[in-house]
């Protein structure tokens, strides 16, 4: 068995987590004084996801980037490689927000979807 100590990410509280863990199982989290505290701890043990947030180039437009992030959080381990995608992405202004600047990113089924607007220079 191996104990972990996380800091909860569910609700603004932070609660300080112990998760123990068994051959990959969650066995048993001490520490969270909600529910969300539980399934961020046992998805952060068996499947730890992030939303990622960067910027995109942009062509003609009256701004130089544009702010993206993921539209669902991905795996962790697919983070590098939703950056390189994300780093080489051109998009040609207008912009509007919500939309799709990759459509499966790093092989997730995952967009990568605008946050911001930009309008023609």
């Amino acid at each position: 068995m191996k104990n972990q100590e996380l800091i909860c990410i569910g609700c603004p509280l932070g609660c300080l987590l112990s998760v123990t863990t068994d051959q990959g199982s969650v066995i048993k989290i001490a520490g969270n004084t909600c529910k969300k505290g539980e399934i961020y701890a046992k998805k952060e043990m068996t499947d730890p996801r992030r939303i990622v947030t960067s910027t995109a180039r942009v062509i003609g437009g009256r701004a130089k980037v544009v702010s993206v992030k993921t539209k669902e959080d991905i795996p962790k381990d697919k983070i590098m490689e939703c950056m390189k995608e994300i780093n080489q992405t051109v998009v040609h202004a207008p912009v509007n927000i919500g939309d799709v600047i990759i459509k499966n990113v790093a092989g997730t089924n995952i967009a990568v979807i605008a946050t911001k607007e930009v309008k023609n220079s």
